[in-house]
């Protein structure tokens, strides 16, 4: 007898819910396709920019040159990465 939380159970359960609910709802339509790539792309891009523009704005206000947008910069691109990352892995 296997215990109820066996994860190689789970991920068969996991993997028996997705191709039912593929059984049902059929391919995705290029359409949607593409505009899960805009807002994946989105998703980082944003998070970055604001950084970059966070960064800059303290650099400006504290005249430090670009010492703050680099920081800034790789603050934004990681957020928005783990923003992309989970949005993918989420379903």
């Amino acid at each position: 007898m296997t215990p109820p939380d066996d994860p190689l159970i789970r991920q068969v359960r996991l993997r028996h819910a997705r191709h039912a609910r593929w059984l049902r709802e059929g391919e995705m339509s290029v359409g949607r396709r593409l505009a899960q790539i805009g807002v994946l792309g989105w998703m980082i891009v944003v998070p970055t920019l604001a950084g970059l523009f966070g960064g800059r704005w303290l650099d400006a206000h504290f005249g430090d040159g670009i010492f703050w947008t680099a920081p800034g910069l790789m603050l934004g691109l990681g957020l928005g990465g783990w923003t992309a990352w989970n949005w993918m892995n989420a379903s």
